[in-house]
């Protein structure tokens, strides 16, 4: 069943009030992660170090390096990284 739009900002607002209101217990980060946990945290990993990256590479870009050597630097041509990075 469909919940409505106020049964989910309900909910939204509970989980809030849990992770505000949430105290670490000695040992709570020592529990190791899940597989499935530790993998959604490497995609989110690697999902910040592309967007830093990306930001890097524009911050280059207006600085005048080139492609080249931007490939250089994270190891691929230049060509590969102004298919990638280059703005449409």
């Amino acid at each position: 069943m469909r919940r409505s739009l106020k049964d989910l900002i309900e909910h939204a607002d509970q989980l809030a009030d849990v992770f505000e209101n949430y105290q670490p217990k000695a040992g709570d980060l020592d529990a190791p992660l899940s597989p499935l946990m530790a993998v959604k945290l490497a995609a989110f990993r690697r999902a910040a170090a592309e967007k830093e990256l990306a930001e890097a590479i524009q911050q280059a870009r207006a600085a005048h390096v080139s492609w080249r050597e931007l490939g250089e630097a994270i190891g691929t041509s230049g060509e590969a990284v102004r298919q990638r990075y280059a703005a449409s």
